[in-house]
């Protein structure tokens, strides 16, 4: 409901002041750290040269011009193309696999060393056998993409589907619920905040996948331009790229965070994480 200001109008400009204090005060901690970050740098440019270490101003003068011209947001699109795909692909089976082997703990005991192999191998030593086997395209990032984000994913769904408490699903089975409802009202409900957990982990994974990828073969993307502007000495350059790919993180995880919140409007706050807007 809308307040008065002391003339008898509504007051729209004191709840946008207050809006915007109330945000601030929220997010202190997060603002005066990245103050700090920001005054790290800019001490290190002055340090050791601009050759070096970028200016934080230059760097944002750079990151606008390069945006205006259009050139980071074709790179940009891009990588980001590359990281949803293999994101999508690497995540849905990630997450269905723990469900169908709920019923099978011997198959689960036989791939767990796999997977966990498969989880920890390098994934920039794989980057040149993806690309061997599917060509310098886009299907080489994508392909690298989908093999990181699945482990992550897979293991934080089934480490949700572990940590259920075996009882409630007893009693739901002496209540007669079938196998499909026990899936679908208790299973899944209690493990789709540590599917998210995954999900929140695997995007800036699948992000920075794809500019690995592309920093070992590619025309174009951030992890070419990164590339690009190495070779030819240009560290602010190097540096706007960066910012980039950190910028498109930030705005993937909140959105993942914003689909999350949407999703789990039936727990309580205080059990749904990133609740900060």
């Amino acid at each position: 409901m809308a307040t008065l200001n002391s003339t008898g109008g509504p007051g729209v400009e004191v709840l946008e002041g207050n809006a915007l204090t109330g945000w601030l005060y929220g997010h202190r901690d997060q603002i005066l750290v990245l103050l700090i970050l920001l005054a790290g740098w800019h001490g290190l440019s002055l340090l050791l040269g601009v050759y070096w270490v970028g200016t934080p101003w230059g760097v944002a003068v750079r990151l606008y011009n390069g945006i205006l011209s259009g050139e980071i947001i074709r790179h940009s699109s891009y990588t980001l193309a590359e990281a949803l795909a293999g994101f999508v692909i690497g995540c849905v089976p990630a997450a269905i696999l723990p469900f169908l082997l709920r019923r099978l703990p011997i198959v689960t005991a036989i791939l767990d060393p796999f997977m966990v192999g498969g989880y920890g191998s390098p994934k920039l030593a794989l980057a040149p056998l993806f690309i061997l086997w599917f060509g310098i395209g886009i299907e080489s990032k994508i392909a690298l993409v989908a093999f990181t984000v699945f482990f992550i994913v897979y293991f934080s769904t089934l480490s949700g589907i572990r940590a259920l408490d075996p009882k409630l699903v007893q009693m739901a089975e002496v209540a007669g619920a079938s196998e499909a409802n026990v899936a679908r009202y208790i299973i899944f409900p209690g493990a789709v905040p540590h599917i998210f957990t995954g999900l929140r982990i695997a995007m800036p994974y699948s992000i920075g996948g794809a500019v690995v990828a592309e920093l070992i073969s590619a025309n174009r993307g951030l992890g070419y331009l990164i590339q690009l502007r190495s070779m030819n000495f240009d560290t602010t350059g190097v540096f706007v790229a960066l910012t980039a790919v950190c910028l498109i993180v930030f705005i993937c995880n909140l959105l993942v965070n914003f689909l999350e919140r949407r999703l789990l409007r039936w727990r309580p706050p205080s059990d749904v994480t990133a609740q900060k807007e």
